[in-house]
């Protein structure tokens, strides 16, 4: 399997990312944390160290005794190493560093590896990671991909035991190309990864799972707004009728007889229709006085089914909601659009 590893420093970030469950480990740089505003980078290194499971950290000096020294030093902050590996960029001095701590059975990334005769001396000296920046590379203008599938033949034909790690990832056809290339690690960064599960093809076919299911699962009383039920009687008036539209926020009030029964709907289609045949005078007929029809109605038990298709074939924008053909609510088509079961 290809090892997948965080390149981060940002203490949030990487608490949050771990959270996954998967991630093999993390990788860091003084970059990196000089760039978060880290100062205590010992106290740092501590802190992540419990919180993934494989740190990759720098080990610096001019001499391979320095670099070794560092390493113990690390580890003696209390750094446990089974679960550290101590990052060396590649020179001769480095692979003699990278021999002495994998006689003590020390793992070691040599990175910074721009070639093939690099990444070889790395691999001789049995470093456990060869760590080759392909976004760093390919910005200067090298084939870091041919690098990347050369270090790969060269582990696979002669046997050593180093693994090759992707670095200096820019964009999620970076990690493709690792997996292509049978890199052995990969170390991204949070945005990238985020990107890597994100595809417009699976964003809307997850919608349309979600709407579907929402409109065979909910009932229509089940997304009613409370206490939205526009309600006027025949003997009200259409001045009375345009008040409860105007609280209610809703473009249609449902009209009831003495019983409390559905008589019919008032919209504001309606009032601008009577308004234009008949002038201000109408605002002061009652609703008993205008020819009502019977209005488009769903029960408060019917499926958000038949509410999403009345919306779709008849182009409207509310629906009355009925329970023993007594209004219990109206529904706008803007209820569905929210819930992602309609598009408008």
């Amino acid at each position: 399997m290809m090892e997948l590893y965080l390149d981060s420093a940002d203490i949030n970030e990487i608490r949050e990312v771990f959270k996954l469950g998967f991630l093999d480990g993390l990788t860091t740089t003084p970059t990196f944390m000089h760039r978060h505003g880290i100062t205590d980078i010992d106290g740092t290194i501590l802190e992540l160290s419990k919180i993934v499971p494989v740190l990759q950290i720098e080990a610096l000096g001019d001499t391979a005794e320095e670099i070794v020294a560092e390493a113990h030093r690390l580890l003696d902050l209390g750094l446990d190493k089974k679960k550290t590996v101590f990052k060396i960029p590649a020179s001769i001095e480095a692979t003699r560093a990278c021999k002495m701590l994998r006689d003590e059975d020390i793992m070691v990334n040599i990175h910074l590896v721009y070639n093939l005769q690099q990444a070889y001396m790395a691999m001789a000296a049995g470093a456990t990671y060869v760590c080759v920046l392909v976004g760093r590379m390919q910005d200067q203008g090298y084939d870091a991909l041919k690098l990347i599938k050369d270090c790969v033949n060269v582990v696979d034909h002669y046997g050593y035991d180093s693994k090759i790690m992707f670095s200096s990832v820019r964009h999620p056809e970076h990690v493709k190309n690792a997996l292509e290339l049978g890199a052995h690690c990969c170390t991204i960064p949070w945005r990238v990864m985020k990107q890597m599960n994100t595809n417009n093809f699976t964003t809307i076919g997850t919608q349309q799972f979600i709407s579907h299911t929402r409109q065979m699962t909910m009932k229509v009383k089940d997304v009613l707004q409370e206490g939205v039920n526009p309600t006027v009687r025949l003997d009200n008036t259409v001045n009375e009728a345009i008040v409860e539209m105007t609280k209610s926020g809703m473009g249609a009030v449902s009209i009831v007889d003495d019983k409390g029964e559905i008589a019919g709907v008032f919209t504001d289609g309606d009032l601008r229709r009577y308004l234009n045949e008949n002038g201000e005078s109408f605002l002061s007929k009652k609703m008993g006085e205008l020819r009502l029809f019977e209005p488009i109605s769903v029960d408060a038990e019917d499926l958000l089914k038949k509410a999403t298709t009345i919306f779709k074939e008849k182009q409207i924008d509310n629906i009355i909601v009925l329970d023993n053909r007594k209004p219990v609510g109206m529904l706008d088509v803007q209820d569905l659009v929210k819930l992602e079961v309609l598009d408008y």
